[in-house]
């Protein structure tokens, strides 16, 4: 018996399909996370209540290469997978690096910025030993004129936690 040997991959997706795939993984019992945000909008006069992605038209699949491969084809929609162009596969987003993305989501969107990967500069990996965003790993960088731990998803995007003191940071 084959081991089924369980990744997270992120994909693309066509817009406003985010809800429909969520429900669908869910129905399926597929590990995944698409993070949504509750919004407010007038609308006639009324004050309605609405969920949106908070990163669109990107979802990430916690499962084995087989059945990321069956999803476009059992849900009829464009999913489209990160591709890494050295291993010729699917991107393998590493269990430690999604946590402490999930993690900094949680977080107001004050205190966390989102970063095109294109502009960072490679710095020190470090870690958090103190605050609000202990036990996150990844690389120090200087943005908006201050000090802040970036966690990277590689051909995405970034996260940049809030301004973060030296004696919170230990190198790795």
């Amino acid at each position: 018996m084959e081991q089924r040997i369980v990744h997270w991959y992120a994909a693309r997706v066509k817009y406003r399909t985010e809800k429909k795939i969520k429900n669908f993984l869910e129905e399926k019992e597929i590990g995944h996370f698409i993070p949504f945000r509750t919004i407010f909008r007038e609308q006639k006069g009324k004050r309605v209540q609405k969920e949106k992605p908070v990163i669109s038209c990107v979802i990430f699949v916690k499962t084995d290469y087989m059945t990321a491969l069956s999803i476009p084809d059992k849900l009829g929609l464009s999913v489209s997978y990160i591709y890494n162009n050295d291993t010729k596969k699917f991107q393998v987003i590493p269990e430690k690096q999604m946590q402490d993305f999930m993690f900094l989501l949680d977080f107001t969107e004050s205190s966390v910025i989102k970063i095109s990967n294109t502009n960072l500069k490679r710095g020190d990996r470090v870690r958090v030993i103190k605050g609000d965003f202990a036990g996150i790993e990844g690389e120090l960088v200087r943005t908006r004129g201050h000090k802040r731990v970036v966690v990277r998803l590689e051909g995405l995007f970034s996260l940049a936690t809030t301004y973060i003191p030296n004696e919170y940071l230990e190198k790795i």
